[in-house]
């Protein structure tokens, strides 16, 4: 399977997905359709599936649009996002088939950032939209803290060498309230530098492995005594569970970092 990251407003990644020498494709949250097109007409490429994580707008906007030049192309929505049009709405432990790509992804529900979030999952690869990012999880727009430790904790148990195919560049800047939690997390610094290095090559910091992340991703790491204290002295209590070090370290993070 090959995976190509298309660039989209200021930090979005539309992912297209081909088996190659098919000259059919899949895109990931297509919020704008421009770079789609351009990409498919420069390189003879036929668009026959179109998978939704969630319902924000740069994540579904470019599809009316791509629909208009693909009209043949099944789009797959989340069953609990409020998506409306004549698409295929699918929940957790649905398969999504798509034989002209040889390919099958597994439906995994990761409510939180939105209530009906989803990411597919096969092949080795999660596009799990805005629910992970590198070394952060997605903001909570209409869940709780408890639901996206949840969602959370189903990620990790993912083979370690999935790759994460998340929608943003934010890795970078993640980093640097991560180093706030971990300041002495020698992974976690050495892959400081290998950001920086691909930002100056322009070159994506997505995908990563979940093995990466488990080491420098104070949000999955909400277990490890590390993380433990430095959250217990921003919040000026003993925590005695991972879920309420986890509740702490996303206020952390929303109060003083943003």
């Amino acid at each position: 399977m090959k995976i190509i990251p298309l660039s989209a407003f200021r930090d979005n990644y539309i992912w297209c997905i081909q088996q190659p020498p098919s000259s059919y494709v899949a895109v990931v949250d297509p919020g704008d359709a421009k770079p789609v097109l351009n990409w498919l007409e420069q390189h003879d490429l036929e668009l026959i599936a179109i998978l939704i994580t969630h319902r924000h707008q740069d994540h579904i906007g470019g599809i009316e649009k791509l629909l208009k030049h693909y009209p043949q192309a099944t789009v797959i929505a989340p069953h609990g996002d409020s998506i409306l049009g004549n698409y295929r709405f699918v929940k957790e432990g649905d398969t999504v088939e798509i034989p002209l790509l040889d390919l099958k992804l597994q439906i995994l529900e990761m409510p939180a950032h939105t209530k009906g979030h989803i990411a597919y999952y096969g092949e080795n690869s999660l596009f799990c939209g805005d629910v992970l990012f590198g070394c952060c999880c997605g903001k909570i727009f209409e869940g709780t803290t408890k639901q996206m430790f949840q969602t959370l904790n189903k990620i990790k148990n993912l083979p370690k060498e999935t790759l994460i195919y998340c929608a943003h560049e934010y890795t970078l800047e993640n980093i640097e309230f991560a180093k706030w939690v971990e300041p002495n997390n020698s992974v976690l610094l050495e892959r400081e530098i290998i950001c920086k290095n691909n930002e100056l090559k322009k070159i994506p910091t997505v995908p990563f492995t979940l093995e990466l992340e488990l080491a420098t991703d104070p949000f999955l790491r909400t277990s490890e005594i590390t993380v433990k204290k430095a959250v217990e002295q921003f919040a000026q209590k003993s925590l005695d569970s991972a879920e309420q070090v986890f509740d702490q370290l996303y206020h952390w993070k929303q109060t003083e970092f943003n």
